[in-house]
């Protein structure tokens, strides 16, 4: 299999050089990146016209998952379309808080409810603990949408990188058990496949890089634990699912210089295969997550941009 990798975009290469890069992840360096601060709360509020609710919910072993509602302050408390969110980091890092100012520039433009989970991390949670953990969430907003003045028609499950394939897991969920009802799933570069054998996936073996096939092995032996190929459930792993109907209209994108390109194209691909509403953007020389970490840069304004038209179109026919 060819080691030849796509181009990165200029710009990004550019401000790339300045990122110190791994190729692996070892116990001890996650716990090291494990200490840095998230992100303060009153950076994200500030200028935004936004109110901030911290909820508590029960897992479904009773342990307790957090959520940080964002509302926005001028809403009439109707009505408004929700967007629950999930977080990256590979299963085994990050917060709620990480790369939220993506959907808050969704509160922004359409006032959209946005809710963040806390789901558990591996390794000292495996299986489907993650998955899991964010369905339940998504029960309370559908429970409380009255509450916090959501329209239950319109929530969007959306996630970047893990939170990308947990919220696909989530939809898988949705559907097989009924409910609640989701009008879309947004994944950004999202985590859906632990084969991790993909061409993809070997282009971007042994060396530096954002994530690597070495790190989503790391990633994907922390959540899997003790389970054999043949026990992995799809709601952790979507790219297993068989069958691919009846999911709410889907948005993916990716960029063509990363390991999850080719297991993104495929899941989209399956989708339409499946008579789905799927639209896929395969950004040239984008890296995994760039227009997370440089959202500044050219290709990553186009793809929020893009992006963000796509969703306001799905909510205004929802």
């Amino acid at each position: 299999m060819t080691t030849a990798r796509p181009a990165l975009d200029p710009e990004l290469s550019a401000l790339l050089a300045d990122m110190p890069l791994m190729s692996q992840l070892t116990p001890d360096v996650l716990a090291q990146l494990r200490q840095y601060p998230s992100t303060p709360v009153d950076s994200l509020l500030a200028g935004r016209q936004a109110e901030l609710r911290e909820v508590t919910v029960p897992a479904a072993d009773g342990a307790p998952i957090r959520l940080s509602v964002f509302t926005p302050a001028t809403a009439d408390r109707t009505g408004a379309p929700c967007v629950y969110w999930m977080h990256g980091g590979g299963m085994v890092m990050g917060d709620r808080l990480s790369q939220i100012d993506i959907p808050l520039e969704w509160l922004d433009e359409f006032g959209a409810v946005v809710v963040s989970v806390e789901y558990r991390l591996a390794p000292e949670a495996t299986g489907t603990t993650p998955v899991d953990d964010c369905y339940q969430g998504l029960l309370w907003i559908a429970e409380h949408a009255e509450e916090i003045g959501v329209d239950p028609t319109r929530i969007v499950v959306a996630g970047a990188s893990a939170g990308g394939g947990l919220a696909a897991g989530v939809a898988l969920l949705a559907r097989d058990l009924g409910t609640p009802a989701i009008a879309a799933q947004v994944l950004i570069c999202p985590m859906l496949d632990h084969r991790n054998n993909t061409a993809s996936s070997h282009q971007f073996a042994g060396v530096p890089g954002v994530w690597t096939r070495e790190m989503n092995e790391f990633g994907w032996r922390s959540v899997l634990g003790d389970l054999t190929d043949d026990e992995v459930p799809a709601y952790v792993s979507p790219a297993l699912a068989e069958d691919l109907s009846r999911l709410p209209a889907t948005y993916i994108d990716t960029g063509s210089a990363e390991v999850f390109r080719d297991e993104d194209i495929d899941y989209a691909s399956r989708i339409w295969a499946a008579g789905g509403r799927a639209e896929l953007h395969v950004w040239a020389g984008g890296f995994h997550g760039f227009d997370a970490l440089y959202p500044q840069a050219q290709i990553s304004a186009t793809a929020r941009r893009t992006r963000t038209s796509w969703l306001a179109r799905l909510l205004r026919s929802a």
